[in-house]
């Protein structure tokens, strides 16, 4: 698999070793040459992670300013399409991860995925940025000629607590079949994953967190096929 991290927050990057403000190159110079990639340059990209079957198209701050620099450049929407096209004979999957905001670098995410994943903390203020990511998504959709099929994926969910039983519900109640029966829970193992830069099977098989997202994963592509099949 292929992660490509968009951010330029860069903490995909960081989660997996690598320090977005010292790297040399980044996703960032796919984006040089006036929408063209040239032949071998994502290869080039790619940093290996903790896990052999991972590989990483990193980010870096300079993703910050591309939006100031984009401005007037046509055909920057379809650079990481172009880029994972290069790629996809030694790979099986890609994950893209986008900033939360519409610009190219979204735009970019959206145009070269076949299924969206929002994740949503399980708390009052994340359900209204849902209802902001949703609009954009509708707004995205209605340029392609097909819809990007989407699941909103509940996280951080604590059943001790009130406020992630009513936001459960809140989601269920507004989204329906769009909204994953399942959630991933309140994890520190997961957290202790990410602080010494491994998967979380590789640091604990069996954490709760682990156990969620290997019944996501599952789902995932059972809807992605059906999905496809529709």
């Amino acid at each position: 698999m292929v992660v490509v991290d968009l951010d330029p927050h860069g903490s995909m990057t960081s989660y997996f070793g690598h320090n977005p403000d010292a790297l040399e190159h980044s996703c960032y110079d796919l984006f040089l040459h006036k929408g063209a990639v040239p032949e071998g340059l994502p290869g080039q990209l790619l940093l290996p992670t903790s896990d052999e079957r991972i590989s990483l198209l990193p980010s870096s701050t300079a993703l910050a300013v591309l939006e100031r620099q984009s401005p007037g450049q046509n055909g920057l929407g379809l650079v990481i399409a172009k880029s994972l096209a290069q790629l996809w004979q030694d790979f099986d999957f890609a994950l893209i991860d986008s900033p939360p905001l519409l610009g190219v670098l979204m735009v970019n995410a959206l145009a070269a995925s076949q299924q969206l994943v929002i994740p949503v903390q399980t708390e009052f203020l994340a359900v209204k940025g849902l209802e902001r990511m949703v609009g954009t998504l509708a707004m995205v959709n209605r340029s392609r000629k097909q819809a990007l099929p989407y699941q909103i994926v509940p996280t951080l969910f604590d059943r001790r607590t009130q406020a992630s039983l009513g936001t459960l519900k809140q989601l269920r109640d507004s989204y329906g079949q769009q909204v994953w029966q399942g959630y991933i829970p309140v994890d520190t193992r997961l957290r202790d994953a990410s602080r010494k830069g491994v998967t979380p099977s590789q640091f604990d098989s069996k954490s709760r967190g682990l156990v969620a997202y290997r019944a996501l994963l599952k789902h995932l592509l059972t809807y992605k096929t059906a999905a496809q099949v529709a």
